[in-house]
């Protein structure tokens, strides 16, 4: 099977991206402009249900997505990548790396949901698994995240974009697995050098949440928050968001 992706740079450290649960390979706004091709090659995939891969169907899982992942890797000749994750791509590669991990260079999560499950109460329960069927709480949704900080025409427009671009099937069933899917024993102490990366004012995925999680599990990991920004730095402050995730990556 080929596995249709979009290409950023031709440099000689590649790196899969994953992307999150509203986004698609073509979901990360003007951050694209701000990396650098000559030392990065990026790989952007598309979960099954979503964007250039809408009309594949699937499981609709975590692992499910590790295995296309690390099948785009094979198909690129890619032995050795990074593998950077924006919130429920975060934990896909967390699985990336459970599955490969002698093959993981570096990893970064962005506003990423951590390895193990994810409880909702009931209120949460309701928004989250409602929401493939239901605009408005998509709409809350990224509004929560962002720190109810952002536009209505913004919002509109990232509603818009994940109604049309993925499938109700596949954003109700990624949702199911994201939030009880567990991979801390699978990934507890792997000495991977790993950095996370949140929003000050996303008011889900914190810093706290990251240094009870992530802090703990990974041994070389370390934590940056950025000013300005909620669940979405690639929208919000993309140059800041490019400087950090390269930054890591450089070193």
């Amino acid at each position: 099977m080929t596995i249709p992706h979009r290409m950023t740079g031709t440099g000689d450290h590649h790196v899969l991206v994953l992307h999150d649960w509203f986004g698609t390979s073509a979901g990360w706004g003007p951050f694209l402009d701000y990396l650098d091709g000559r030392a990065f090659s990026y790989a952007f995939l598309d979960y099954r249900g979503y964007g250039r891969r809408k009309d594949v169907t699937g499981d609709y899982t975590l692992a499910e997505i590790a295995t296309d992942a690390l099948a785009l890797a094979d198909q690129l000749g890619w032995e050795r990548f990074s593998v950077v994750g924006h919130s429920m791509g975060g934990k896909a590669a967390q699985q990336v790396l459970a599955e490969a991990p002698l093959r993981v260079r570096k990893l970064v999560g962005l506003a990423p949901v951590p390895a193990g499950a994810y409880p909702l109460d009931e209120a949460g329960e309701a928004l989250f698994h409602g929401a493939s069927e239901d605009r408005e709480k998509r709409l809350a949704i990224l509004d929560l995240v962002t720190g109810q900080r952002a536009g209505r025409v913004w919002l509109d427009r990232m509603v818009d974009q994940s109604l049309q671009l993925s499938t109700r099937e596949a954003f109700a069933g990624y949702v199911r697995d994201w939030t009880t899917a567990d991979l801390e024993r699978r990934i507890n102490g792997n000495p991977v050098p790993v950095k996370v990366i949140v929003g000050e004012h996303d008011l889900a995925l914190t810093a706290d949440v990251m240094r009870a999680t992530f802090l703990t599990h990974y041994p070389n990991a370390v934590l940056e928050e950025l000013s300005g920004t909620g669940h979405y730095p690639m929208y919000e402050t993309p140059v800041a968001l490019a400087a950090s995730l390269e930054a890591f990556l450089h070193n």
